[in-house]
């Protein structure tokens, strides 16, 4: 309460030091409430604190024991909604609910219970013990949350008290075999009234959310909605997903996640939970949940405590209003998996060799390109690290900041109010910069700052969308950009993909016609003893043969002759086979050497690549 129950009756001098003293021993020792804990030492009665409080906030008080409640007014406020805050709805006249609580000042829950029937509400009084007693006589007691499975298998009964350790190794909410078959569904109706308690709270923002899963294991008070909203953040860590995507249609409610690249159909929920839990991760998002015409961006930070050790996560949110409601996708961004180390990207020696020379160099623009979700951002936070030093300023503009890197000055894009990459970058080149970060070069504006920043003595880093390095050279003349500032500007270009890994617990040989390896790339000479392999599938890797992902990099490096090409005009695939003549190792050659070293499947590659 805003004002200490304590305080408020030794002010009005129906209670001692002595006796609240008293009290709080008993609470500590048996738990409860301090209302309770005061009449069970015999302080006060129920009476004496509802009237004290009646009196103290101008609320009515009322008496639980003896009122007769209609059964039509209990069903506006739901089980779960009425455990979580302590309250009851006791009557309703027009637009108006009034419930009883045992904390008049409880703003939050008042204004949750008013947005989630459409009511005016109006709070009366009750004594703490009364109201548990009417909660439990009009909803009945907590039951376990059952999970359920179409797949036919046996349903995985999360009860109170349980070994959440157990509970997470079953396969109710793990990832399915890879053809999609069998999607794990929860039958809300098996958890419905169940106590929404306060162990998982959304905090403020800076502050982090904690979601404890010892306590979420052993706790029946959580609610339904934010049960499964908790347990689909904690399988996504688990199953090592990059992407929640919550997708709403017609007559299907169902999750998917995105594992090493590809999608997976992970929940099918009920339909009736669709606007409950959507609306539970945009108020965990800090986003508008009134509004569901326009897209939101947002961002939930969650520390997760797992066996006495805490982790921080922080989960990149986007909603769009789809036809059938709002789809929300959420990226999450696992500090942990960050890679900054360039020699375990995925280069190969002679294209690591090339970008580690083209960033080296004092001035100069440096793209890297690819589709989203290739590993762009990362590519480029590796390049910042190792440039990262106490004698260089570095600036960033990055539309979202996703990691926070040490020493780096990072400045979030803020297009509602101006704040746009180029209007970062201009203000950048005030700032007296060494190096600058552009996290994408989406118009001619930011493209000709970032230009004559570069030709200025300024090293840049940038994004691109292509479809490889030579390809960027035409993309940067179409958005306006002359051909002779793209020549002596540009120090290197680097495209990229990622493609899954063969799961290392399970490789084995696979035979593979010689005349499509040919096809693909490979030489007639070398096809004849060439192994290639794939994944068998195992529990390590959920069957499906892959575990983890690896870059594919090719590095246009800019030579004169290359500089000579663009200033004549010459096209993208002139560029690219005098660059390969120069010694470039293009995207589909990456691919063939990892195929050959045993670290991907021919699939994957052709998947990602082209000749």
């Amino acid at each position: 309460m805003a004002v200490k129950l304590g305080d408020l009756l030794l002010r009005s001098k129906l209670i001692t030091p002595d006796q609240l003293e008293a009290a709080l021993k008993s609470q500590r020792e048996e738990g409860g409430k301090l209302g309770e804990a005061l009449v069970r030492v015999g302080a006060v009665t129920e009476n004496d604190i509802t009237e004290t409080l009646s009196q103290q906030f101008g609320v009515p008080s009322i008496d639980l024991a003896n009122f007769e409640i209609d059964p039509a007014v209990i069903k506006v406020v739901p089980g779960d909604v009425a455990r979580k805050y302590g309250v009851l709805p006791v009557n309703k006249t027009g637009a108006t609910l009034t419930i009883a609580m045992g904390d008049p000042t409880n703003v939050f829950a008042m204004d949750d219970i008013k947005f989630m029937t459409g009511y005016n509400v109006e709070p009366v009084v009750a004594s703490e013990v009364a109201l548990r007693k009417a909660i439990e006589k009009h909803y009945g007691t907590p039951r376990s949350v059952v999970l359920k499975e179409s797949k036919g298998q046996k349903a995985q009964t999360y009860a109170a008290g349980g070994n959440l350790d157990d509970v997470m190794q079953t396969s109710a909410l793990t990832v399915d075999d890879m053809a999609g078959v069998g999607l794990g569904e929860i039958n809300m109706d098996e958890i419905t009234g169940i106590d929404e308690g306060a162990d998982v709270d959304v905090l403020k923002q800076e502050e982090g959310q904690e979601i404890d899963l010892a306590d979420i294991a052993k706790s029946t008070e959580a609610a339904p909605i934010i049960k499964v909203s908790n347990l689909i953040l904690i399988e996504a860590l688990k199953a090592g997903a990059s992407d929640i995507h919550v997708e709403p249609y017609e007559k299907e409610f169902r999750v998917r996640f995105r594992i090493d690249g590809i999608l997976h159909n992970i929940m099918a929920l009920p339909m009736r939970v669709r606007d409950p839990l959507i609306s539970r991760l945009k108020i965990m998002a800090k986003l508008d949940i009134s509004e569901k015409r326009l897209p939101q961006d947002g961002r939930i930070k969650i520390r997760l405590r797992v066996e006495e050790r805490s982790r921080d996560l922080d989960l990149r949110v986007s909603t769009v209003p789809a036809q059938f409601g709002e789809k929300v996708v959420m990226r999450l961004l696992d500090k942990t998996k960050l890679q900054l180390d360039m020699t375990q990207l995925g280069f190969e020696p002679e294209p690591l060799r090339r970008f580690k020379d083209a960033i080296d160099r004092p001035y100069g623009i440096v793209l890297v390109t690819g589709p989203t979700g290739s590993g762009k951002t990362n590519t480029l936070y590796s390049a910042i690290a190792q440039l990262n030093d106490p004698t260089v300023n570095i600036m960033t503009a990055e539309d979202p900041i996703e990691f926070n890197l040490a020493g780096i000055n990072q400045v979030q894009m803020k297009e509602q109010i101006g704040l746009t990459f180029a209007s970062a970058l201009r203000a950048f080149l005030r700032q007296d910069p060494d190096i600058v970060l552009v996290g994408e070069i989406r118009d001619f504006e930011t493209a000709e700052i970032a230009v004559k920043a570069a030709l200025t003595g300024h090293l840049v880093l940038s994004t691109l969308h292509t479809n490889d390095a030579p390809s960027t050279i035409n993309r940067l003349m179409n958005m306006g950009i002359e051909p002779f500032l793209v020549a002596t500007s540009i120090n290197a270009i680097c495209a990229q993909r990622l493609v899954r890994r063969i799961c290392s617990s399970c490789p084995e040989d696979v035979e593979t016609p010689p005349q499509m390896l040919i096809q693909v790339g490979f030489a007639p000479d070398e096809v004849k003893v060439l192994k290639i392999k794939r994944g068998r599938g195992c529990d390590k890797c959920n069957n499906a043969g892959y575990k983890g992902r690896v870059g594919l990099y090719e590095v246009l490096q800019f030579s004169d002759e290359i500089r000579d090409m663009i200033l004549s005009g010459a096209s993208s695939i002139e560029l690219k086979r005098k660059a390969i003549e120069e010694g470039m190792v293009s995207l589909r050659m990456a691919g063939l050497q990892k195929i050959r070293d045993g670290v991907t499947t021919l699939e994957e590659v052709l998947r990602e690549t082209v000749l």
